[in-house]
């Protein structure tokens, strides 16, 4: 028998999305010790018919007080690695493995991964994108489980339910190691990000066919 998600069990509107009904519940979210501290809930942002999903790790000091994701100096770096690809922030759904601001922006733990994991997955559900980039090793543990480091695992795309997933550095590493020489991080992304738009290109082409 399939499990029941959080979507499954929202309290049906004619006039109000799954979604925004699961965003009104999670600004409510009292699981884990990090509502003490918050400003705003970081839900997400983005077009709901997104084809690319873009998880990062935890919201920062700039998303705990506009309650969006990647607003902060990783955020505009975000939107020159789109832009890199032809792509705008408009165009993919984005959102973080955990939905408030860990103190002093420290990694989330196991604990308050796993409490906010069922907000994931019913975003997840939602949105059914055909592709997932999980951006930093956060991101990769929270929706596989697996404890790797993000140099492993970056770069090789794997199967989650209907989407395509790709593991990338997050930005706000990529902005403390800028160098741009072969082999390094911003390089490697570079080539990981090419790869994401030479699938979604084989995607398109696809569907026009």
């Amino acid at each position: 028998m399939k499990q029941r998600s959080l979507l499954d069990i929202l309290p049906s509107s004619n006039s109000t999305s799954p979604l925004k009904t699961l965003k009104k519940t999670c600004a409510r979210c009292t699981q884990c010790g990090l509502h003490k501290n918050r400003t705003k809930v970081v839900f997400g942002s983005g077009t709901l018919e997104a084809d690319i999903m873009l998880i990062g790790e935890a919201p920062g000091q700039t998303e705990d007080k506009t309650g969006k994701p990647f607003t902060g100096k990783a955020g505009k770096l975000l939107d020159k690695m789109l832009a890199s690809i032809n792509l705008e922030r408009g165009q993919i759904y984005l959102t973080n493995i955990i939905k408030c601001r860990p103190p002093n922006n420290r990694t989330p733990t196991e604990k308050e991964i796993e409490t906010c994991r069922p907000y994931l997955l019913a975003q997840i559900e939602f949105i059914n994108p055909k592709f997932i980039v999980l951006a930093g090793g956060s991101a990769y543990r929270g929706l596989t489980g697996k404890r790797k480091p993000i140099s492993q695992v970056r770069g090789k795309w794997f199967k989650w339910h209907n989407s395509k997933c790709i593991s990338i550095f997050h930005p706000a590493y990529l902005l403390r190691n800028p160098s741009l020489e072969k082999g390094s991080p911003k390089w490697l992304t570079w080539q990981d990000l090419i790869s994401l738009k030479r699938k979604l290109n084989k995607l398109t082409t696809k569907l026009h066919q």
